[in-house]
């Protein structure tokens, strides 16, 4: 698959500077992108094989749990052109403040 755009995974390392987490967080956010990037899925099934833990929204909207659920990253995909754009990464806490259907990166 191809990730879009793995600078938002960058980026949001970035403001966990400080924190005794970013460390584990960018291990697990490299892990999931290295991950996602081998990866064929053709439907949400495919996904569910990889991600038990995701949460499967609608046919194009995933949602990952990252570092033991610590964060939560938002994604839609598109199964047939093999595209992946990440539309929200942030914490647990701050996931269950957003509205996961409508959150597009940047919001």
């Amino acid at each position: 698959m191809r990730v879009i755009a793995r600078s938002t995974l960058r980026e949001f390392v970035k403001t966990r500077l400080g924190h005794k987490d970013q460390g584990a967080l960018k291990a697990a956010l490299d892990a999931w992108f290295h991950e996602v990037q081998r990866a064929k899925w053709r439907g949400s099934a495919d996904v569910k094989a990889l991600y038990a833990s995701a949460s499967i929204l609608s046919a194009d909207r995933v949602v990952f749990n990252i570092r033991g659920n610590t964060y939560r990253l938002v994604a839609a995909v598109d199964y047939v052109k093999g595209i992946v754009w990440i539309k929200w990464l942030g914490t647990h806490q701050d996931y269950d403040r957003i509205d996961v259907t409508e959150v597009n990166h940047g919001n």
